[in-house]
């Protein structure tokens, strides 16, 4: 029984299928083919009674599944804000994978431990972070956020001779929750999580690029968290940060950066500018899939209290190990944890500080690329470029959504769709190392191409009469 470990062929077959996928990634429909995902009920079935063979289920994975999967690593896949993955980064996991560390000890993996603080001090010289702050590695910028909060809850309730921990909400003295009317909804549901309430939530105006207007701020206190953006999930504004922070530090309120994407562009030579005073934040989410490409499953908590990190998320058990070396499960709310570390450390050794700053500068260009070629071809931006995020718009929302929907069914390409100020958007998010100029050019031409199609289904639909002749739906919208 288990025999593949020692022949190694059941990991020759994959490797083979894994190679073949990405020869061929940059050629296949971005999304998959209506025929790929009806063949997904090839996988229906009973729960094998016996053991099998472990090469035909690594053959129906590849058979069924790779062509029913999303091509994210090729270079024209624009949804959601996903990343893709270096070369190196991949290699480094497949490798970990073998390892199959648990992290969250030293005593568990001197290795993952090791990674982790030097990953950890890395960081915080990209991104401009004071000395004392801690990096904690988790699944994702969810979980990075609840951390983050964690810590503020922590914080501010300790400060107030409040042990959260022990005491619970009931009797406890308030704290205000402040953030803008364009926070993420993942910050919404840590604040949930964590047992604020979202009806507590002081929301705060924005600008016209999603950006909290400075004015709007109400009087912070010791008792206030207040989250900031860098990097605006659709337009992708920052938020003013370091004009913030000086006026929270002043009133001792625990800031909050919610960087998924944006935080690194603290980490390019031209972007920097935006991210300007955020080293005054208490804590900071950010996720290394989206903008720095390593494998998913690679958020990162950033704290400049330690303490109040490790006491939210504590742990105990006689049976735990704890060393004068770091244990990285004092840092996230997980025990058991994967190294996902090792991917990380990778993509930065092999990248170094050139090599991020050109990979995040490069997003930046290309997104400015396709604005200025869709600009040329009619269609609308309705934000700033300023980093990576373009929205995108037709004459009309009937012929966005139309001219959506055929880019998606086109297999050219691939965005999503979102509501910006009362009007519908194409999404475009230019988050890979593998897009390239030609990617961008060919994208434009398979908008163009759509937005056509589109035009030519209102004009059938109009003779029909399902449609008004100019473009816009049967109840004038």
């Amino acid at each position: 029984m288990f025999l593949e470990m020692e022949s190694k062929d059941i990991f020759r077959q994959a490797q083979q299928h894994a190679f073949g996928y990405a020869d061929g990634v940059r050629e296949r429909h971005v999304f998959p083919t209506p025929e790929a995902i009806a063949d997904l009920e090839q996988f229906t079935e009973r729960l094998p009674g016996s053991i099998g063979n472990a090469g035909d289920v690594i053959e129906q994975l590849h058979r069924y599944g790779s062509p029913a999967s999303v091509a994210q690593t090729g270079g024209r896949y624009f949804g959601f804000v996903n990343g893709g993955t270096l070369p190196v980064s991949l290699a480094a996991r497949w490798l970990g994978d073998f390892w199959d560390q648990n992290s969250a000890l030293h005593v568990m993996s001197p290795v993952a431990a090791k990674l982790e603080e030097i990953t950890e001090g890395w960081l915080r010289e990209l991104l401009g972070l004071p000395e004392q702050v801690v990096a904690g590695f988790v699944s994702g910028t969810s979980m990075s956020i609840f951390c983050g909060l964690a810590a503020a809850r922590y914080r501010i309730f300790q400060n107030k001779n409040w042990d959260i921990n022990q005491r619970g909400f009931r009797g406890a003295p308030p704290v205000r929750i402040i953030t803008g009317r364009h926070a993420h909804g993942t910050v919404v549901k840590a604040i949930s999580l964590l047992g604020f309430g979202t009806d507590n939530i002081e929301w705060i105006d924005c600008d016209d690029q999603g950006r909290i207007i400075p004015s709007a701020l109400p009087e912070l206190d010791d008792s206030t968290i207040l989250i900031l953006q860098a990097g605006n999930v659709s337009s992708g504004a920052f938020d003013p940060l370091e004009e913030i922070c000086d006026r929270a530090s002043k009133a001792k309120a625990w800031v909050h950066v919610d960087g998924a994407f944006g935080l690194w562009a603290a980490a390019s030579s031209e972007l920097a500018h935006l991210t300007r005073g955020m080293g005054k934040a208490n804590s900071f989410s950010v996720d290394a899939h989206k903008t720095l490409n390593t494998p998913y499953d690679s958020g990162i908590v950033l704290c400049s209290d330690k303490e109040a990190l490790i006491n939210a998320l504590q742990a105990s058990g006689s049976y735990i190990s704890y060393s004068e070396n770091r244990d990285g499960m004092l840092l996230t709310p997980e025990m058991s944890r994967r190294a996902r570390v090792i991917e990380l450390w990778a993509a930065l050794k092999y990248l170094g500080k050139a090599g991020v700053d050109e990979l995040i500068t490069q997003l930046h260009k290309r997104a400015l690329q396709i604005a200025e070629e869709l600009r040329a071809e009619n269609f609308t931006i309705l934000n700033d470029v300023v980093f990576n995020q373009v929205l995108v718009a037709c004459d009309n929302d009937t012929l966005t959504n139309q001219t959506m929907s055929h880019i998606q069914a086109s297999g050219e390409c691939w965005a999503g769709g979102a509501n910006w100020k009362g009007r519908s958007v194409i999404r475009v998010s230019v988050c890979s190392w593998a897009t390239t100029k030609e990617d961008i050019s060919r994208t434009t031409r398979a908008f163009v191409a759509a937005r056509d199609k589109a035009i030519g289904d209102q004009r059938v639909a109009s003779v029909l009469g399902e449609m008004p002749a100019d473009g816009t739906d049967l109840n004038g919208q």
